[in-house]
């Protein structure tokens, strides 16, 4: 073994998320999944997380009432959207799927002074302390009237859920960091642990609803044509490169010639599969060695982003990577 797989082998452990969750329950998964994908926009990768948060005992009115509570950080556009996702999968509703406590009308929603009121005293436990945001009234009033006041006076979550909701909302967000950090700690003071929020943010990463990881996700693929669905990569030194697949891509079936290549997972979760042989599903510290002129490709999974390091050893002269068929929809849709 030498200093180089040593060294990569060792970054991928440390890097590895923490996917098996000690503290988050199945159903504050299910709210979770919702929730990020819904402030993506992902409607293709919304309806089997819907599927998901059902089976795990979230109810069908909770999900209403995170989806609503959503619209105020994702815009209504998302937020109808994704109801109307929980409304199709309600086509074929399961027995085993729960309406969940009758919504009822706040009474909040009838005197704004107690909306205000009620908004300040949430606003200011979620912050630690007063918040008052005086360079902008407009805001100021619609953050404790509206979003603290009258969208948390609905009694389908409580706040520690509601919490839940947004941080996992914010993570799938770009350009969000200063009100992601600040809710992170706004949900361990509505309730839910420090160890269950960086959980959250780990399991998030780790089954691939967003990709938050310290390597850096480089520029389009240059090789884009050897891929289905949108690549990326980055050269991160030492004749080490780092690819990023977004949910369902995949390359091409190859073969590396008179060399080895070295696979990593970093984050996600992705397929590898040798010709002929059953796939193996790659999460974080999975490393392969692909040996020279075996038949074989890799990608991500259906479902979730996928990133890995990989580099070549044991070249010899003439080395070289012949690209072959792509993998098809119909044999990869069989992957489980």
């Amino acid at each position: 073994m030498n200093y180089k797989w040593c060294f990569l082998f060792l970054i991928a452990i440390m890097t590895m998320a923490t996917v098996n969750s000690q503290t988050l329950t199945g159903r504050q998964q299910g709210l979770a999944a919702c929730a990020c994908l819904m402030a993506q926009g992902d409607m293709k990768r919304l309806e089997p997380a819907v599927r998901m948060a059902l089976d795990n005992g979230v109810t069908i009115n909770e999900l209403k009432e995170a989806f609503s509570q959503l619209y105020a950080y994702t815009g209504f556009p998302r937020s109808l959207n994704a109801l109307g996702v929980l409304n199709k999968v309600l086509e074929n509703r399961q027995t085993n799927w729960q309406e969940g406590k009758p919504w009822k009308r706040p009474a909040e929603w009838d005197d704004a002074k107690k909306a205000y009121e009620l908004g300040v005293k949430n606003q200011t436990q979620l912050s630690g302390k007063p918040f008052n945001y005086d360079f902008c009234p407009q805001d100021d009033y619609y953050l404790k009237s509206h979003l603290f006041g009258d969208i948390f006076a609905g009694d389908q979550l409580s706040a520690a859920d509601r919490e839940i909701v947004t941080v996992a909302a914010l993570s799938g967000l770009e350009g969000v960091a200063p009100q992601l950090a600040a809710h992170k700690q706004g949900a361990v003071n509505m309730g839910n642990s420090k160890q269950l929020v960086e959980e959250l943010s780990a399991w998030l990463c780790g089954e691939g609803y967003t990709l938050n990881t310290k390597w850096a996700k480089g520029d389009k693929n240059p090789y884009g044509k050897y891929f289905i669905g949108q690549s990326y990569l980055a050269d991160v030194g030492g004749g080490v490169m780092n690819v990023t697949f977004e949910p369902g891509c995949r390359n091409f079936w190859h073969v590396h010639h008179k060399q080895v290549q070295v696979l990593i997972c970093v984050a996600g979760k992705g397929w590898y599969q040798e010709w002929g042989k059953a796939p193996v599903e790659m999460t974080p510290g999975t490393v392969i060695a692909v040996p020279a002129e075996v038949k074989h490709w890799h990608g991500a999974q259906k479902n979730s982003w996928f990133q890995h390091l990989t580099y070549h050893k044991d070249v010899q002269e003439g080395a070289s990577n012949e690209w072959l068929e792509p993998v098809s929809d119909e044999h990869y849709n069989k992957l489980k």
